[in-house]
């Protein structure tokens, strides 16, 4: 204690050589104190420069959608549906403060094209989610990538079902949100025999195997099944087989190929005898018939000549952003929600994280034209859905159905 008290006194004592001593390691402080607050303000500088070019990149969704390959149709009303999304998502700000870029591959309608598409929006580009396709086998095809990626896809047609996944979200319409509702409309309005005849692809096989059980529990009959090759120009044999039947309801699950089957079935009166129960129609389909094909019946989650101001809102915001004549259908609303649920996912999360937004996904609802859609834990959409008929070049609403839960056929480990 007192080595210490004496060394104080002696070191307070000044002299010449201590004085400056002690003013040059003052004035070094000085310096390395000046020369650390610059630097801490150039790196501040650079980093806040860095964040607001970070927070100005935009945010990269994929779509892989059908732009050539014979549903090349139903590709261009996707794309219609997110082009709005991502023009309304950055009026209002962007994502977590960034913009939304779509980047369109086409998938030319074939798996392997669908799955280059995927594999390069994902590695090259750095999507942060990819939208689509259209097609069942080209579903197939990329469910097995978003898995792999870890990458969310978010596919937003009508599909036959049974495919859950971590990775994948379905925004359309399963079989009984569909062919649940469809069924037994027709069974009571038109008569219970029925023709079931499709394209012979994945889609109207699976839908045809889940509706026969369906008919003979309504107390009804499949008097006939056909697939066509895709081949066919002159459906003549095909239309006699169909009448040659007898049947009330014509089951018809053909989109593309074929579809100018209800225009000679039609010319030839085949329809006056029968009436058609349409699978997945919409009024982009419409003018394919040239006005034939009246009072077919469908089941959709949209309506495009609803009075619903709402629905009537943003039919028009797409027909004035869509080329002149363009129809718009349920698939441009449908793939709008996607990117609208992901935006809603990514501020809940509060990150562009993949896993984050997937975990804030399920169990999301959204508002949409025709009311809210939610994601279940299996990742399909609960929604509203209507009973629509053709009627000159529009679908009518005949009945809305309410909201629909989905019945996927399938579920989620552990959910």
């Amino acid at each position: 204690m007192q080595r210490t008290t004496d060394r104080s006194v002696k070191d307070s004592q000044p002299n010449m050589l201590s004085t400056g001593f002690s003013n040059a390691i003052s004035y070094s402080a000085s310096r390395s104190i000046a020369c650390i607050t610059l630097a801490l303000l150039l790196c501040g500088a650079a980093l806040q420069s860095s964040c607001a070019a970070e927070s100005s990149e935009p945010i990269r969704v994929g779509a892989v959608l059908p732009f050539s390959g014979g549903v090349e149709l139903y590709g261009q009303q996707a794309r219609l549906g997110l082009d709005l999304a991502a023009r309304d998502i950055n009026a209002a700000g962007g994502i977590l403060g960034r913009p939304v870029e779509v980047i369109y591959a086409d998938d030319k309608t074939r798996p392997e094209s669908a799955a280059e598409a995927m594999r390069s929006l994902v590695e090259k580009d750095g999507v942060l989610a990819v939208v689509g396709p259209i097609t069942s086998r080209n579903l197939n095809a990329l469910v097995p990538l978003a898995e792999s990626s870890k990458t969310p896809l978010l596919y937003a047609t009508n599909y036959e079902g049974g495919k859950c996944g971590r990775y994948l979200f379905s925004f359309g319409a399963v079989p009984n949100q569909e062919l649940g509702q469809l069924l037994p409309y027709m069974t009571q309005t038109y008569g219970n025999t029925y023709f079931l005849l499709g394209a012979d692809r994945v889609w109207p096989h699976q839908m045809f195997g889940i509706a026969q059980p369906l008919i003979e529990q309504l107390g009804g009959k499949v008097v006939g099944t056909k697939y066509t090759l895709g081949t066919e120009t002159d459906f003549s044999p095909l239309i006699e087989e169909v009448a040659a039947s007898k049947a009330k309801v014509l089951l018809f699950a053909l989109k593309g190929d074929g579809m100018d089957f209800i225009r000679q079935a039609d010319e030839a009166g085949l329809l006056k005898d029968i009436t058609v129960a349409f699978l997945g129609l919409s009024e982009v389909d419409l003018g394919i018939f040239r006005g034939k094909g009246q009072n077919m019946v469908t089941v959709v989650p949209a309506v495009a000549a609803s009075e619903d101001p709402a629905v009537k809102a943003f039919v028009a915001k797409a027909r004035a952003a869509a080329n002149p004549g363009v129809a718009v259908s349920n698939y441009v609303m449908t793939h709008y929600n996607t990117l609208v649920a992901l935006k809603a996912a990514a501020e809940k999360a509060g990150k562009l994280d993949k896993d984050a937004i997937i975990d804030a996904m399920a169990g999301l609802t959204i508002a949409s034209p025709t009311g809210p859609v939610t994601l279940g834990q299996d990742h399909h959409a609960a929604m509203n859905m209507f009973i629509a008929r053709t009627q000159g070049t529009e679908l009518v609403q005949v009945r809305p159905l309410g909201e629909i839960a989905p019945q996927p056929g399938c579920s989620l480990a552990g959910r």
